[in-house]
């Protein structure tokens, strides 16, 4: 067998010199333009820092301080269905692409048979012979190689990896969606929570406001009039309370669901505002750089590549092909002249193949492919300028929220001025008790309305986090 592969990988020599790669080459479009992400006009963040130079040690929710949350999201990464429904699609990918890889080495395959045959000795003119039965052994191996001339297989290889490349980025995407969801739901239990507590308060207020009015009313000072109302503003805050309550448990439950359980399996932890730290720098790059760090953007990018790789896959077809192949056979009806030199037969074959008449489809595959390419480059532009929106929508957000929140503190502060006063006036007897409790009352409820505001801005502040979050992978987060 040494002669004919020697003579074959000659023939290979010799043959991958003249190869050629048709189809476009791929290059990852340009960055975008623009040195800002937001609108003229738009609010800007000032209770931030935002700065391209800065860097979050490991994954980006650790600089929300809260490590039941590192908690309940390293449970998400074991065990979310999405987050396992991409991993699997990564590898996947990369098998294929293995698949490819060896499509393109030789290919070596051996055969082995035993065979009983009754010879005919009269279809050969033989009349008056007996006709025998023979035992017939045979051993062999075949070696074949395609000389991919102009770059087919080489295309799918490249579209292959490209592909696997796209599954991978889609992974790091997966990751970010799930981590930035599991963030808000706990940021929006602990300030649902914060402001049922306030609302609580408010309501104990209105009880104690409603209690003394009736008390007066005994007592022939207040009218029944204002027992009622006094009654009726209990009875409308204490209907505030079940929309919180399900607002709460709406996130507890969808916690569970992030973390791959059912809400009769797990519980999420009581988490509280105190238990996080929102940072007040953050790292926000410019659209330039954000184009080469986003998963979602590096994943329309890899499927890019790969589609215009396979405009070179359908190029190639259009060519001549040559596919190199040697067999040698080992033959007798002796299982012990298997090995002789005598019972060897070979054969080494140089195949071209040529399209001649194909009724278009090969040119049709090829626009096809173009077509696709095409519209690759079009999903990508729409990948971009939708995360170029998400972070400029997460600013002006964070503009507005500075802004209302400025609002809220104020007349937060301006309530616990009149509830000081009341105070005063009541211990110096001037003013009545209830005045106390309706100025209480009202600081409760404007810590309900900063609490409301707090919670926005904590959430939005999340979604500019994960909008400009640089590539992580679980692997990345120092466990």
């Amino acid at each position: 067998m040494a002669q004919p592969i020697r003579s074959l990988a000659a023939m290979l020599i010799f043959a991958l010199g003249g190869c050629a790669t048709v189809g476009p080459n791929y290059t990852s479009p340009g960055a975008p333009a623009a040195s800002s992400f937001s609108m003229a006009g738009d609010a800007k963040p000032t209770s931030l820092v935002l700065s391209p130079k800065t860097r979050m040690a490991g994954a980006w929710w650790s600089a929300l301080g809260s490590p039941a949350l590192d908690e309940v999201i390293g449970l998400a990464l074991k065990a979310n269905p999405t987050v396992a429904e991409a991993g699997a699609a990564l590898d996947r990918a990369r098998a294929q692409a293995a698949a490819a890889q060896g499509a393109m080495a030789p290919q070596l395959s051996a055969e082995a048979s035993p065979m009983r045959e009754r010879i005919n000795t009269q279809s050969f003119g033989f009349v008056g012979f007996p006709s025998p039965t023979i035992n017939l052994y045979s051993i062999g191996a075949t070696v074949s190689y395609d000389l991919d001339l102009f770059g087919g297989r080489r295309r799918a290889l490249e579209g292959a990896k490209a592909k696997a490349d796209a599954e991978a980025h889609r992974a790091e995407a997966a990751y970010m969606s799930l981590t930035g969801n599991i963030a808000v739901q706990a940021l929006k239990i602990a300030y649902l929570r914060a402001q049922r507590d306030a609302l609580d308060l408010v309501i104990a207020d209105d009880l104690r406001t409603a209690e003394m009015l009736q008390k007066s009313e005994a007592a022939g000072g207040a009218g029944s009039t204002a027992v009622a109302s006094g009654y009726g503003l209990l009875a409308k805050d204490q209907g505030l309370r079940p929309a919180l309550t399900r607002e709460i448990d709406a996130a507890r439950h969808q916690l569970a669901f992030l973390v791959g359980k059912s809400p009769a399996e797990w519980s999420p932890p009581d988490f509280d505002i105190s238990d996080f730290r929102l940072p007040q720098t953050v790292p926000i790059s410019l659209p330039s750089d954000l184009v080469r760090h986003r998963p979602d953007i590096l994943a329309a990018d890899a499927e890019l590549h790969a589609a215009t790789a396979q405009v070179g896959v359908a190029t190639a077809d259009l060519f001549p092909d040559i596919k190199l192949s040697a067999n040698l056979t080992q033959g007798s009806v002796e299982p012990g002249n298997l090995l002789r030199y005598d019972s060897t037969g070979w054969t080494m074959v140089a195949g071209l193949t040529a399209p001649l008449l194909n009724g278009g489809r090969l040119k049709a595959n090829t626009a096809a492919a173009a077509a696709g390419a095409k519209a690759a480059e079009a999903r990508y532009r729409g990948t971009v300028l939708r995360a170029l929106l998400q972070v400029a929508d997460s600013l002006s957000a964070l503009g507005q929220d500075d802004l209302s929140l400025e609002a809220a503190r104020l007349f937060e502060r301006v309530a616990r001025e009149n509830l000081k006063d009341a105070q005063s006036a009541y211990d110096l007897g001037g003013g009545p008790r209830i005045a106390v409790a309706n100025a209480r009352k009202e600081v409760n409820r404007a810590r309900r309305s900063t609490l409301e505001v707090e919670g926005r801005r904590a959430t939005d502040l999340v979604d500019l986090m994960t909008a400009t979050s640089g590539r992580w992978t679980p692997d990345q987060t120092g466990n």
